[in-house]
């Protein structure tokens, strides 16, 4: 296969433009700055792919009524709006026959609803925190599970909604908190069993049987960080965390656990799972991310893989090689290359 046969489409949300639409930093704390877009758009090419910047879900329809079709897009557009704002660009890409990298729209929605993922995850037999979650205010007298709890918002990513204030320890606390996040965000909330160990993120690529881990690492919080992943430890992690590289028994069952839960939800080509150990040092899933962010400094996902002695790029071409191998391209433009040289040599004989 020649890569440089593949025009490869560039889908994405971009920061800077919702913040000049008027939209706050926490609102837009997925999206991606324009050195994100850079580095993968770096990597394809140093790989010999030609690729073309897309843009949003509104640039895509724009893209696609103008006739413009791309042989694979790289996707990382979160969305804006709604619990299957992930599932916009793929869908539409769907529609079109384009195939596309990361998982459809099934698994983007799921993967949002946190309490449904949990939910298909201990189907599965993986350890996760025992859970509720609150539709509405009169929920919350309704809670069941022993304090300390842990609270967030079921249908967001980057740590928001997550600070020092979501692990309760009392029934005023949980009704202070539950309340806040409420109104703030205008959905369900995910109100957890407080997991207090180590905490494991877990880099994989590939799908189902053939998925393969990438490495894990544990995150280490200093003074100050509340001990919690939160979005504004997230927002200034050099200062507030370390991550380091575990070799034992728990990060190899955390592994392990990663592993099964990426084979349960059928995500493909890359993302991470988050754990947490329990009490007893079983690590237990926490959240998956199917769309994880790829800043090649910043990210948890090239952080992980710097650590593991994965560079960049080469994350960008296993993400590439998964996608093509899952859509057929890989063997299809193998084919024709190969008809491309022999009709070459063919020529030349005659000439």
């Amino acid at each position: 296969m020649h890569s440089r046969d593949l025009q490869i489409g560039l889908t994405y949300d971009l920061r800077d433009e919702y913040l000049a639409q008027g939209f706050s930093a926490e609102e837009t704390a997925e999206f991606d700055k324009p050195d994100t877009i850079e580095g993968i758009e770096r990597a394809l090419q140093e790989l010999g792919y030609r690729t073309e910047r897309v843009g949003n879900l509104q640039a895509l329809v724009q893209a696609l009524a103008a006739g413009r079709r791309w042989t694979l897009v790289f996707n990382i557009a979160e969305g804006m709006f709604g619990v299957g704002r992930a599932a916009a660009v793929p869908a539409l890409l769907d529609a079109y026959r384009i195939p596309y990298t990361f998982s459809d729209p099934a698994v983007l929605t799921i993967a949002l609803d946190k309490a449904l993922t949990k939910s298909i995850v201990r189907d599965a037999g993986i350890p996760t925190a025992p859970f509720v979650t609150l539709h509405a205010a009169a929920d919350i007298d309704r809670v069941n599970l022993p304090f300390p709890l842990f609270l967030k918002p079921l249908a967001e990513g980057t740590g928001k909604g997550i600070s020092s204030r979501s692990r309760v320890r009392t029934a005023a606390e949980l009704r202070e908190v539950a309340h806040d996040l409420l109104a703030r965000f205008r959905q369900p909330v995910l109100v957890e069993a407080f997991l207090p160990g180590r905490e494991f993120t877990v880099g994989l690529c590939g799908s189902g049987d053939t998925a393969e881990t990438l490495g894990v690492i544990e995150v280490n919080f200093k003074p100050g960080s509340g001990e919690i992943y939160s979005y504004e430890t997230k927002s200034d992690y050099e200062k507030l965390v370390t991550y380091s590289v575990p070799a034992d028994a728990v990060a190899r069952e955390a592994a392990q656990a990663a592993r099964a839960a990426w084979r349960a939800l059928r995500c493909v080509d890359a993302g991470r799972i988050d754990l947490r150990c329990d009490a007893a040092g079983r690590p237990n899933f926490i959240e998956v991310n199917p769309l994880a962010g790829l800043n090649p400094t910043h990210s948890d996902l090239p952080i992980l893989c710097r650590l593991n002695g994965v560079t960049f790029t080469q994350l960008i071409g296993k993400i590439m090689a998964s996608a093509l191998g899952r859509h057929g391209l890989a063997a299809k433009h193998m084919k024709n290359s190969t008809a491309k040289g022999a009709k070459t040599a063919k020529e030349e004989t005659v000439g």
